[in-house]
């Protein structure tokens, strides 16, 4: 499986001066895997098929990352690869490297996913089909959770600069998460090789920290979730990097004001089905459109649960708010087409037409008059764009 070295591949090299890895008599062919890895010629090339074929059992171990070596994410975060995915990239955007997972050290109370990759407590659970109701005890504890995912996300906001990568914000929020003796529940969900979930520009959701470092003028979305003492708090909001164009902004903000829209119009007996329509509205009222494949969720002693929340109208979810009831709206508005496509990693989304997305999410817990948003800002939380421009 060899294939004979060109003057091109050589760029420079003369093939007379290159030598058997194996023999060291003169070089004829290269390991096509070596010339993929772009690994270097002094252990790639071979004088013969017979040399290479005697030399593969040693040969083939030069393929195989280092332990701690950074790589693609592939089949939905079970696999690495050093070569990039191909793929019909919608947007300017590509996936960089990963790194190696961080550590969890022994003391953090873990879900049963975190060394399965699979939340079979979460899936056999009957809060799948019915809606829990949380006493005051449970609410206490994912009031808890909900403070610390906020403290923890707007620790990465006073990060977020041009030059800074998503793995280095993954790493501010795994760190910040382990020192609150604190499980962040994204970590091996079903394989998210990651903390958190980082989304620039183009990603909808679901994007995968990684070595590519934040452009002055990207939109990012940061979304945590901390697992504290049995309970989960989950938000996200999206930031300016650096100096943002008009319309970018416009999308944040359209984007956070649809929540708001949302939220103050959630009270007992309101239908979740109506949560949509107040979204939509205001979505298509700034030219925006809503993201139909992913929706709001329940969320409590579960990472995600019942009640199911879509953000787009004429949508078809069932049941109505009642007291007691915890759950999660998060619409992601987009610049064109609501349509997504999924990355070969199986979990970045991104618009079908390679424009941006934003998005942002709270956590309510249903009240006898409204809800209370259990992951609102503090007066501590840094400032959004708008804010910021206010103030100056």
């Amino acid at each position: 499986f060899v294939i004979l070295m060109g003057d091109e591949s050589s760029k420079g090299e003369g093939v007379s001066e290159l030598h058997c890895h194996r023999c060291q008599a003169p070089a004829r062919l290269q390991c096509p895997k070596c010339l993929e890895l772009k690994l270097p010629k002094a252990v790639s090339v071979f004088c013969s098929q017979d040399c290479f074929r005697a030399a593969w059992p040693e040969h083939k171990q030069v393929h195989a990352p280092p332990p701690d070596a950074w790589l693609y994410v592939v089949k939905k975060g079970k696999e690495r690869s050093q070569i990039m995915p191909q793929f019909e990239w919608t947007g300017p955007l590509r996936p960089d490297k990963v790194s190696p997972a961080r550590k969890i050290p022994s003391h953090i109370p873990k879900p049963d996913y975190y060394k399965t990759g699979f939340p079979k407590k979460e899936i056999e659970s009957k809060q799948q089909n019915m809606v829990p109701f949380y006493n005051a005890t449970d609410q206490d504890g994912i009031k808890a959770a909900c403070r610390l995912g906020r403290e923890i996300l707007d620790i990465a906001h006073r990060a977020i600069r041009p030059g800074i990568t998503t793995d280095e914000i993954d790493r501010i929020v795994h760190e910040a998460t382990m020192e609150a003796n604190a499980y962040p529940s994204p970590y091996n969900y079903f394989n998210f090789p990651k903390s958190v979930c980082t989304s620039v520009n183009e990603v909808i959701c679901h994007g995968i920290p990684d070595a590519r470092e934040l452009q002055n003028g990207d939109i990012v979305n940061v979304d945590v979730t901390a697992q504290l003492n049995g309970y989960c708090g989950d938000l996200n909001e999206t930031f300016v990097v650096g100096e943002v164009d008009e319309q970018g902004k416009k999308l944040i903000k359209t984007a956070h004001d649809c929540l708001a829209k949302a939220i103050a119009m959630c009270k007992p007996g309101v239908r979740y089905r109506d949560v949509g329509e107040v979204i939509t509205k205001h979505a298509q009222a700034n030219g925006m459109s809503v993201v139909r494949t992913y929706c709001g969720h329940g969320i409590g002693q579960l990472f995600h649960c019942a009640p199911s929340i879509p953000h787009y109208a004429q949508n078809k979810a069932v049941g109505v708010m009642k007291e007691g009831n915890v759950f999660t709206i998060e619409p992601m508005i987009n610049e064109g087409s609501w349509k997504d496509r999924t990355w070969p990693d199986g979990w970045t989304s991104v618009t079908e037409d390679g424009k941006r997305s934003a998005q942002f999410e709270h956590q309510l817990l249903v009240t006898k008059t409204g809800v209370e948003v259990m992951t609102a800002r503090l007066p501590t939380s840094p400032p959004l764009w708008w804010e910021t421009e206010s103030m100056s």
